[in-house]
């Protein structure tokens, strides 16, 4: 195998409980922190500590799911951030309902 396809394979696995700051979570999705303020302005993700300055900021494992998802609607559809906090919502929302569908 070529150097390439062996680096396209590689992933990571992040549970939605997992803590990352800051730092891991740019590194993970390859994208600078000016990136992470703005999503955090959408609300696309959230810091678990917004009150302290945001390189110290933590995210859940959840928030490496939404900045992955996030990336590929912009890149696949070229939806707007607009766009994606009101996607992620509803898929939440969704969810969400399906979890009170199973448990009802």
């Amino acid at each position: 195998m070529t150097k390439d396809i062996i680096e396209s394979m590689e992933g990571i696995v992040v549970s939605e409980e997992q803590i990352v700051s800051i730092v891991e979570l740019c590194q993970c999705c390859d994208i600078p922190a000016e990136v992470v303020l703005t999503l955090v302005e959408y609300g696309i993700i959230e810091p678990l500590e917004l009150q302290s300055t945001h390189t110290h900021w933590q995210f859940t494992g959840d928030s490496v799911l939404r900045v992955k998802m996030t990336l590929r609607l912009q890149r696949d559809l070229e939806v707007n951030l607009a766009g994606v906090a009101l996607a992620i919502e509803l898929l939440d929302e969704i969810k969400t309902l399906r979890r009170l569908n199973v448990s009802g």
